[in-house]
């Protein structure tokens, strides 16, 4: 099972989760070695395009000629690398905690051990599937569909697969406390949709998809003809769980995932699956309601679990345990997994090395402790001042924003100026850092760290339900190089790990700053008001404090960025979508427009000189184009298209500022060009 926290968090970059990747004894490019780069980089741009004709391919032009993407990545951006100089600070934390010594704590012991057994092969493949064999033991013991609920019992408990995901999260309705929710799961594709849809290219990823899971159950000791059966058994069991789903533009719906019910009422949904017995298994605390997120996907379990034999759904579990911890698994694992997910999917060359597989892994499952060393390396009181500052002269920007608005009456700007002036501001870390105590790390045991850790997170998320929401906890660890708004608290969320250049540089001129970490900011802070936040108050209910006529004329103007983005292409003839990436479009337009008010007001008296020659107004938009210059494999791209909620960082830059006046009159831009079309579109 996912552990699932339904706080509806709108992340600033979506971050593709690339299959883990296989290392090949003649690599081709790999990432280059991690350096630290300014918030602005003239030589990454390309002089010869007109900025009014392309403005991504101007500022952007040279860092996307001279970086490829390397064989050991799927995309290759400023994000990227941002990460990859993480990286290189964590790989030193963890090799010094695995090595020990004198000034060695409990915290050093985890997180070393636990990243000194991920980089032992060796043990791992001694190991083979061992540590999977009480789960393995369970599925084979089914005698009957009656003995299910005690399967996933045991799969839960551990935070494994087992067709749905339950946890915890804010009430939708009473923000302020957290409830248990249940959600749809149990899908071996990225989502609905490429179960659905009948292009070439969906029918051959399906075909490739089945052959990957016949090549998995040959690897658990299957025979050819077996595993073959089993993978065609477990693609129409996934197909018909994947109709019953929730695609992914309505899951971008908070409407469409808020159901309250007794559990009673929740179990005539599923009646062959006995969810009392279940609650009781896995340790969750008593409680007379739930939100079921998607009712259809509980009807649509039980017809799965009337229609499938035993042995059907035996192997569907199966294959569910070895998918869900292949990362985990020996190379032979590990390698089939890297071949569908990276190769395939996402059009990855070869795996990233060990290494930072494992800090990424350490960091996933020890986020908090491994975080106490980042801060202290990477994060100091002078970025979180400065911070401070931006954070405060952006909101100040949006309210001026939202009162001079000609399209929205008082009485709902006032509502929005309260929403606005409630948001709450988390920078860098967690004021309290999260206990790790009670997880076990052995060394050598890379499978059993992982499943003692997962275990640990079911129960801390299984905790909450019932109790008030935590304000103070964290949806990101802070090397992430990613920022967050959480409709339902209210608040946005900065991680130390993308206060670096080129998003944040305290050394660099404030139009550039403004551009990158002050867009993001404001970025984030739109998000209170996109078509999703905006359907949530002050205090992070869902509910409406729009006056109809107000809610009319701000899906007319959402509408128009929908429309605009459903023309640009990502790849081939796949478009964007523009319900799908609606939300981060409106934070993106909006986010950037702010903060150029922001820039504006904090140079009212002052006289700025061209840098670089450029003004201050001409470099803040530099700094927006620069921190989304990117490459992307083919495949990747459309994986992202598909699946995201992201544009691509082309789109994200010049979808922007063609909707701004104010880029056309800083860079001069003749009407009609193209980063200066008649119409606009603008919300915020």
């Amino acid at each position: 099972m996912r552990t699932l926290k339904m706080l509806l968090m709108v992340l600033l970059c979506g971050a593709l989760m690339s299959a883990q990747d296989k290392p090949t004894a003649t690599p081709a490019t790999k990432a280059p070695a991690a350096k630290k780069t300014p918030g602005f980089d003239v030589n990454a741009m390309d002089k010869s395009v007109d900025p009014c004709t392309n403005f991504y391919q101007f500022a952007c032009g040279s860092w996307i000629k001279n970086n490829p993407v390397p064989s050991d990545q799927a995309r290759w951006g400023r994000f990227n690398e941002l990460a990859d100089r993480n990286n290189d600070i964590l790989k030193g934390v963890l090799e010094a905690a695995e090595k020990g010594g004198a000034t060695r704590d409990a915290v050093d012991q985890k997180i070393g051990d636990f990243y000194g057994s991920c980089m032992d092969t060796d043990t791992i493949n001694k190991k083979g599937l061992t540590s999977l064999k009480p789960w393995m033991d369970a599925i084979n013991g089914i005698k009957a569909k009656s003995d299910l609920t005690s399967v996933v019992i045991a799969l839960h408990k551990g935070n494994g697969p087992g067709f749905f995901a339950f946890g915890s999260g804010a009430d939708f309705n009473d923000a302020s406390k957290n409830q248990a929710q249940f959600a749809q799961d149990g899908l071996g594709l990225p989502n609905r949709d490429y179960y659905t849809k009948t292009d070439a290219k969906s029918v051959e990823t399906r075909e490739k998809y089945e052959q990957h899971v016949k090549k998995m159950f040959a690897l658990m000791g299957d025979g050819a003809a077996a595993s073959a059966a089993e993978a065609k058994k477990v693609m129409a069991i996934e197909k018909d769980l994947a109709l019953a789903s929730l695609g992914p533009v309505d899951l971008q719906d908070p409407q469409k995932q808020n159901h309250t019910m007794t559990i009673a009422e929740w179990q005539a949904l599923t009646p062959s699956f006995n969810y009392t017995k279940y609650l009781d298994g896995i340790g969750a605390p008593k409680f007379d309601k739930l939100n079921v997120g998607m009712p259809d996907f509980a009807k649509g379990f039980e017809s799965v679990i009337d229609k499938y034999s035993v042995e059907d759904i035996k192997n569907y579990l199966r294959w569910h345990v070895v998918h869900w911890a292949a990362r985990t698994l020996p190379t032979n694992f590990n390698d089939e997994n890297f071949d569908f997910y990276g190769k395939i999917l996402s059009g990855q060359k070869e795996q990233r090395p060990r290494w930072k597989r494992c800090v990424q892994q350490t960091d996933s499952e020890l986020g908090e402790a491994l975080g106490i060393a980042y801060v202290k390396k990477a994060y100091g009181p002078v970025a979180k001042r400065r911070m401070d500052e931006l954070v405060k002269n952006v909101e100040a920007a949006l309210k001026t924003d939202i009162e001079g608005l000609d399209w929205m009456s008082q009485t709902t700007k006032e509502q929005a100026v309260i929403k606005l002036k409630a948001i709450a501001n988390k920078v860098g870390h967690p004021e309290k850092w999260r206990d790790y105590s009670s997880v076990k790390i052995v060394t050598g045991d890379a499978i059993g760290n992982f499943l003692r850790t997962q275990e640990f997170e079911l129960k801390r998320q299984l905790a909450k339900i019932g109790k008030p929401v935590d304000h103070s906890e964290w949806g990101m660890t802070p090397p992430t190089v990613n920022a967050y708004y959480n409709p339902q608290e209210n608040n946005i969320n900065f991680p130390a790990g993308i206060l670096q250049p080129p998003f944040f540089e305290d050394t660099m001129d404030d139009a550039v700053n403004y551009g990158g970490i002050g867009a993001v900011i404001g970025h984030e802070l739109t998000h209170g008001f996109d078509n999703q936040g905006a359907q949530f108050d002050k205090d992070g209910n869902l509910k409406n404090w729009w006056t109809d006529a107000d809610n009319k004329a701000f899906k007319e103007r959402t509408s128009c960025i929908v429309k605009e983005y459903d023309a640009f292409v990502a790849v081939d003839d796949v478009h964007e979508n523009g319900e799908l990436t609606q939300g981060e479009n409106i934070a993106d337009n909006g986010g950037l427009r702010i903060a150029l008010m922001a820039l504006i007001e904090s140079m009212k008296g002052k006289t700025v000189a061209k840098k670089d020659g450029f003004t201050p107004e001409q470099r803040l938009f530099l700094g927006w184009g620069q921190i989304w210059c990117q490459n992307s494999t083919p495949e990747a791209a459309r994986l992202q298209a598909l699946t995201n909620e992201h544009s691509l960082g082309e789109f994200r830059v010049n979808g922007v500022v063609r909707n701004m006046p104010e880029f056309q009159k800083a860079y001069s831009c003749k009407e009609s060009t193209p980063m200066a079309p008649k119409d606009r579109c603008r919300v915020w």
